[in-house]
């Protein structure tokens, strides 16, 4: 992974298998996200496929300093743009094609931390807002600070959510719950994530490190292939495959799973 694509992005990124970390690095601004983070995030994702995606397992997301990620930059609002990218202005001034490809590559960013090949874990303390709200949502697991506080605000900007928030916080909380969040662009606390199911867990601030870590302990414990294998029974369970289907990609996974275990390869 290039170092300058890191720096200009404002993350870091640490493999220790089984576990893969990425840090967004820009305290200083809340970790506000600009098309650089997003290309940056997209290219850990494509060397995590290439090179590592037998050693790495887990993926954890996390923020440096006092929040997760106050999410845009607002200096993406500039008509200027930002060191070479286009501005929010600049997408309405290209053709439908062009705004919605550049819209595509920004999503990029987080879509590979949904494929089942891996467990994708945010560890989120205090703001997650718009974009960190997002890059949270993408993630399967979230692990909330007890100041942790989301919300979808693109609304009141007058923009909608456009980093594939929008299926995953359905999916979390149900339709009702996505309505009134995105709509109001209000404030979602720590404790009321976890009782809606938009968090796994709410831990004081001292201790989310601590819990990450020992979470990402207990989902590693399992043999590898087992975990992935029922990670991706889960995914397609809600990404909407019903109760026949279900039960095929059981027997499917299963016949695999005793073949490999016979083999030898795990």
């Amino acid at each position: 992974m290039p170092s300058d694509l890191l720096d200009r992005a404002g993350l870091t990124f640490e493999v220790r298998p089984p576990r893969a970390t990425i840090t967004l690095n820009r305290p200083e601004s809340l970790n506000a996200q600009t098309p650089h983070t997003w290309a940056a995030l997209a290219a850990i994702g494509d060397s995590l496929r290439d090179q590592v995606n037998d050693q790495v397992r887990v993926v954890v997301v996390r923020g440096a300093g006092r929040a997760f990620s106050a999410g845009l930059d607002r200096r993406m609002f500039d008509p200027a743009g930002l060191d070479g990218v286009p501005s929010m202005a600049g997408l309405a001034t290209m053709t439908e094609a062009e705004a919605e490809a550049h819209l595509a590559g920004f999503q990029a960013g987080f879509a590979w931390l949904r494929e089942p090949r891996w467990l994708t874990v945010a560890a989120v303390q205090g703001h997650a807002i718009g974009g960190g709200f997002q890059l949270a949502l993408a993630c399967d697991l979230r692990v909330v600070a007890d100041d942790a506080k989301f919300s979808m605000a693109e609304v009141t900007l007058g923009i909608v959510p456009d980093l594939g928030g929008t299926y995953p916080l359905v999916r979390a909380v149900g339709y009702a719950r996505a309505v009134e969040i995105c709509l109001t662009g209000r404030r979602v606390g720590a404790a009321e994530a976890v009782d809606i199911g938009l968090a796994l867990r709410s831990v004081p601030n001292a201790e989310l490190d601590a819990t990450v870590d020992q979470l990402v302990d207990s989902l590693t414990a399992a043999p590898a292939g087992a975990t992935a294998a029922t990670l991706g029974l889960l995914s397609a369970i809600v990404d909407g495959a019903g109760p026949a289907e279900a039960l095929a990609n059981e027997r499917a996974a299963q016949v695999r799973r005793l073949r490999s275990l016979v083999a030898g390869t795990g």
